[in-house]
């Protein structure tokens, strides 16, 4: 019996010893504000930059509409997510798939959850790598308009060697100063963007219709716009991760501080997208490009700053959706392959990581075609209807009260979103591929 009660606690250690050892379980010691600002990193991402293009492929009714349904959906899912993140007395959901098993079963949980969580973050980050490189390309050509031309597999080479080094920062609070630099440099370059909008003023000739001239062409370019919309607002993937950084206890639960964060953060999400998407539209109509920055060629001082803070934010979104994807891998090689928890593991890993991002990225830089692919096909799901459907198994509210239809016309709604989405995203890496050439 002694012996049974040793090898427990030593067992009880060892899975301590992991716990405190890996990335998102390592550190509790957040602050309310960490949060706010982990959020707006994750959030406001390079999106944003592409809202007046998709709401040139929507037009002012159901473009305004769409944004606006997506900040009050994706707010009201996010909250869901701080609720349930303690609901058991004692114990932490500190992963989505974590909540994800206690929901739909330890086996049904993770094959629903971690597919789409890894496709989401996996995904965020190789477009992060693209749009990252993009933009050192167009601060070069910006800044040094005669120089010779460098192809972009070489900016996301720079991009990505960036990451390589802070990749092995350990767990979320040791990117805090990474993360705070990157919420700063992306409400910087959303006022850059409408507000150098608003001072060119409204183009000659600006026409507000659709930008397609063919009937199919407006009905896939509407449905690739509902993924850029959708990719803009897809923090939800980290959020109980983050959430698992700020201390708790009976009488002071983290959802507390967590809520206090988001709120912050949602204001802030507001005061980019808004201007961005409605001025740059309104300014440009539907001659506005995929990127609102490269619309904009003048003053090119301000222009070439703008695409420089665009690459500081990626730097701090890129770590904070790879944290999560680094705890899963380092989880598995350490409790399921049994490797010793250690620096060169760490650093093995992490490398291998970011090497396959980066080599995604210069592959298929279709930017555009990316955002709305990935943006309806797994940002949908994780972001506006599945915390629907844990709140709707865990709690099962009564039918046909507030909860239950709020609930399923959120699920309705993202389900249209997860269905149309990735038909245009498709259609527009189809439309590039034609004419790109690997590694040119």
């Amino acid at each position: 019996m002694l012996l049974l009660m040793n090898q427990i606690d030593e067992e009880l250690k060892r899975q301590k010893a992991i716990d405190d050892w890996l990335p998102i379980s390592s550190s509790r010691n957040a602050k309310w504000w960490y949060s706010a600002f982990h959020n707006v990193t994750a959030m406001v991402g390079a999106g944003v930059l592409s809202l007046p293009y998709a709401m040139s492929q929507l037009g002012w009714g159901p473009g305004v509409t769409i944004l606006v349904l997506s900040w009050f959906i994706t707010l009201y899912t996010l909250w869901q997510m701080v609720e349930m993140h303690e609901m058991v007395p004692g114990k932490r959901f500190d992963r989505y798939h974590e909540l994800g098993q206690y929901a739909f079963g330890e086996k049904l949980g993770l094959y629903i959850v971690v597919p789409q969580q890894l496709i989401v973050e996996v995904g965020v980050n190789i477009v992060y790598m693209v749009t990252g490189g993009k933009s050192l390309q167009k601060f070069h050509d910006t800044v040094c308009h005669d120089c010779k031309k460098i192809k972009l597999t070489f900016f996301i080479m720079i991009f990505a060697s960036v990451h390589f080094v802070l990749s092995h920062l350990p767990n979320l609070n040791s990117i805090s100063g990474v993360s705070l630099a990157a919420a700063v440099m992306s409400l910087s370059y959303s006022t850059i963007a409408w507000s150098a909008s608003a001072h060119k003023g409204v183009i000659e000739n600006v026409e507000y219709g659709y930008r397609a001239t063919t009937k199919p062409g407006t009905v896939f370019g509407f449905f690739n716009a509902l993924g850029d919309v959708a990719f803009a607002y897809a923090g939800h993937n980290v959020v109980l991760e983050i959430q698992a950084t700020i201390p708790s206890t009976p009488e002071n639960p983290s959802k507390g501080p967590m809520w206090r964060g988001v709120i912050v953060a949602y204001i802030v999400v507001a005061l980019c997208y808004f201007p961005v998407a409605l001025i740059g539209y309104w300014m440009f109509g539907n001659t506005v490009q995929d990127n609102i920055l490269v619309t904009l060629e003048k003053p090119k001082w301000l222009i070439a700053m703008a695409n420089m803070f665009v690459v500081i934010h990626v730097i701090g979104s890129y770590q904070i959706y790879a944290m999560p994807v680094f705890d899963m891998i380092e989880t598995v090689m350490v409790k399921k392959l049994n490797f010793k928890p250690s620096t060169i593991l760490r650093f093995i890993v992490r490398n291998v990581y970011v090497a396959f991002t980066m080599f995604i990225a210069i592959t298929f830089p279709f930017f555009g075609g990316l955002l709305g692919f990935f943006g309806g096909f797994a940002f949908a799901p994780t972001t506006y209807f599945l915390p629907c459907i844990m709140w709707l198994a865990i709690y099962k509210p009564r039918r046909f009260s507030l909860s239950w239809c709020c609930n399923y016309v959120c699920i309705a709604l993202g389900l249209c979103l997860m269905i149309l989405s990735p038909i245009g995203g498709l259609r527009t890496i189809i439309l590039n591929a034609k004419t790109y050439k690997f590694y040119s």
